[in-house]
């Protein structure tokens, strides 16, 4: 394993780093101490340029290299999520009801650890461009920052970035060209009964009745409606309503995800979900009403690029442990956006068995930060050779 000694002899401080991170998790758009806490290091750095306040809290630094060249993009996320912690973990989150359970203090930490050592070293022709984003897990933050002109402001060519993965073996790097995480749509529905007492449903329009049999209906989407071969993913996650036994409430809340490539195949669930919500609330005699929000596009990975990211990560981890065609998925990812923008490559890097991301007990495994740091760094270097 081929990662650069001079950032194995910091690991310790990225791990320091990383769990004084973990301490503070901000939500969203308030990343605003995450921020203070990486301009901080930064300046320590000497980078030659420090942007803040884009897209709120987000961060752009800019280490300029030696000679003429390019601009290179690098992302890390910074936010965390509502989750109350069960690490157990001396650093658990000092937050309530916050934690970094998805391994974003893990993603700024390798990006800051290569930030030193490019800073201090500056082997590439061109500049770099160090991209501290905020709202990755709700807000949509990376298509803030495009919107807000990061891209044609630090003039970047193309751009980069990565995930941890757990249960994935620990230092492996995988990706796939093309399609690596799909669009995400949510959908809320709203049902209007009419309530009164249980022991008389007959002088009651039952909202919980109809809500069920719209659930119902909305699993024949997938079963009934749809190709067989095109991935799709249609998920009821909350139904809300009632407050006791004798009771049939006035209404109920129905919320779920929707996961695709194909906009074809949106169209479609979006079409299906108003037929059967329109049918359902007239067979139950309620009142129904479907909101439909299209959220994150496909993670789109240009094929150039992850040809290139994947020989980077063969020349840091070694052949043997990384994977360049493994099969999509359905989760999603705002880096979608900056990809949407400028070509380039989202990879994911293992780090053993553990909980997954989003649940209270995940912690990111120090392990790996250096040999994210290096990804970065040789990804820079490799593509931006020093003349």
């Amino acid at each position: 394993m081929a990662v650069i000694n001079r950032i194995a002899d910091y690991a310790p401080e990225m791990t320091a780093w990383r769990r004084h991170l973990h301490q503070m998790p901000e939500l969203g758009f308030n990343c605003h101490k995450t921020a203070a806490f990486v301009v901080e290091k930064l300046q320590e750095f000497g980078v030659d340029e420090i942007h803040e306040g884009i897209a709120t809290s987000g961060v752009v630094a800019i280490i300029n290299g030696t000679g003429d060249g390019p601009t290179m993009g690098l992302r890390a996320d910074m936010d965390a999520l509502p989750i109350k912690e069960a690490t157990g973990a001396d650093y658990a989150s000092q937050v309530e009801g916050a934690m970094h359970a998805c391994g974003h203090d893990g993603h700024t930490t390798m990006l800051l650890g290569a930030a030193r050592y490019l800073a201090e070293t500056r082997n590439f022709a061109g500049r770099v461009a160090l991209i501290f984003q905020p709202a990755e897990e709700d807000g949509g933050g990376a298509g803030v920052m495009v919107k807000e002109g990061i891209m044609e402001r630090f003039d970047i060519a193309r751009v980069f970035a990565l995930h941890n993965a757990p249960n994935a073996p620990e230092g492996h790097l995988v990706t796939t060209p093309g399609p690596i995480m799909a669009a995400v749509d949510t959908f809320t529905i709203n049902v209007k009964g009419k309530g009164g007492h249980a022991a008389q449903p007959q002088n009651c329009v039952d909202p919980v009745v109809a809500s069920c049999g719209i659930v119902t209906a909305i699993q024949t989407i997938l079963s009934r409606n749809h190709h067989a071969l095109d991935d799709l993913v249609v998920s009821v996650t909350q139904i809300h309503t009632g407050s006791a036994e004798n009771i049939i409430p006035d209404s109920a809340y129905i919320n779920g995800t929707v996961r695709s490539f194909d906009p074809d195949v949106q169209n479609m669930v979006e079409r299906r979900l108003k037929e059967i919500v329109q049918g359902q609330a007239i067979a139950y005699g309620v009142e129904a009403e479907l909101d439909y929000f299209r959220d994150y596009p496909p993670t789109v990975n240009d094929a150039a690029q992850t040809a290139f990211a994947a020989d980077v990560a063969r020349d840091v981890v070694g052949d043997a442990q990384v994977d360049d065609s493994i099969d999509r998925e359905m989760g999603a990812e705002d880096f979608a956006y900056m990809l949407q923008a400028r070509p380039g490559s989202y990879l994911f890097l293992g780090q053993g068995d553990g909980p997954v991301c989003h649940h209270p007990a995940f912690d990111f495994n120090d392990e790996i930060s250096p040999i994210g740091a290096s990804y970065f760094v040789r990804l820079v270097e490799t593509g931006q050779p020093r003349t």
